[in-house]
């Protein structure tokens, strides 16, 4: 299976597995960013000591203590909710593997973890706390959900939800229009958007999913609601 096809997988009709499957595929694609983050530059100097001499202790810079803090907070709870989906689904304790291969792993269960509802709402619970951990570690002040469909106007499968903006914007920087007053023409920073009064015509022009665009929207107000409590 691979991450374009987490989004889709919902055999049931509930909206649990799909929304597991969606954040499990955020954090899949994500985890090996933060290992390169850790990764010193090529183009890094090396610290210099008062004397003018190379340091052969001190990094070229700092470690990043939060980043290496995420990694390792992550990995443990990917292997605890590996676990405990093989407890509950009776099924013999995983081996081991990497982040990925375990992510790999739990995406492959989400139908029998679909038949049960308290084990699937844990899944996308926990699974959506680490990509937003993730994404807080890598910068990132919102993460955009992939949904299906493809963009009008370049035809690409890049269409995201930024749930906080209520907006669905095409990320492909390559992506023109035929309307030749717009920036996209002139500015290679311009994303074409999609508000939420305009999703259902989105929806109908790209073969997309108006109930996937608005569930990932609804992630971003339950998140609120939990930690205005």
């Amino acid at each position: 299976m691979t991450i374009a096809n987490v989004t889709g997988a919902n055999t049931t009709g509930s909206p649990c597995p799909d929304r597991a499957g969606v954040w499990l595929g955020i954090l899949l694609r994500q985890f090996p960013e933060l290992g390169r983050e850790l990764t010193p530059s090529r183009t890094a100097r090396p610290a210099l000591n008062p004397g003018g001499r190379g340091s052969r202790t001190a990094p070229s810079s700092p470690i990043r203590l939060f980043i290496s803090d995420t990694i390792r907070d992550i990995t443990d709870g990917v292997v605890e909710l590996e676990e405990a989906v093989c407890a509950k689904l009776r099924l013999p304790r995983p081996p081991r593997g990497t982040v990925e291969a375990r992510l790999m792993r739990l995406i492959g269960a989400l139908d029998r973890i679909s038949a049960d509802p308290d084990l699937a709402e844990h899944v996308r619970a926990e699974a959506r706390r680490m990509a937003r951990r993730c994404s807080l570690a890598l910068g990132d002040a919102e993460t955009p959900v992939r949904v299906r469909g493809r963009c009008p106007h370049c035809d690409s499968v890049s269409l995201r939800v930024f749930p906080h903006r209520e907006t669905v914007l095409c990320v492909n920087p390559g992506c023109r229009c035929e309307d030749p007053a717009c920036a996209c023409r002139t500015d290679a920073r311009h994303r074409h958007a999609w508000v939420r009064a305009e999703w259902r015509r989105l929806a109908e022009a790209t073969d997309g999913d108006l109930t996937e665009m608005a569930a990932a929207q609804d992630e971003a107000a339950q998140d609120e609601e939990e930690m205005s409590r």
